[in-house]
């Protein structure tokens, strides 16, 4: 997502609660925080996969997927 985007979307935000949006401005602010919210999760997953713990004893494992054998 671009910073171009971003800014889009905290206009849109701001108009919104200032005067109201019209139909089509409603749909892509829609479509903008989807994108948004779907960059994110895909960010932290990446993040998440690659978090390695160290434990005390100077063992390491790497974070398991929930409901993969948790």
């Amino acid at each position: 997502m671009t910073n171009e985007q971003i800014e889009r979307i905290n206009e849109l935000a701001r108009k919104s609660k200032a005067e109201g949006l019209t139909p089509e401005e409603q749909k892509e602010q829609k479509e903008l925080r989807e994108a948004y919210i779907e960059g994110f999760r895909r960010s932290l997953k990446a993040q998440l996969d690659n978090t390695v713990v160290l434990n005390p004893d100077g063992t390491s494992y790497r974070l398991k997927q929930k409901g993969k054998g948790n």
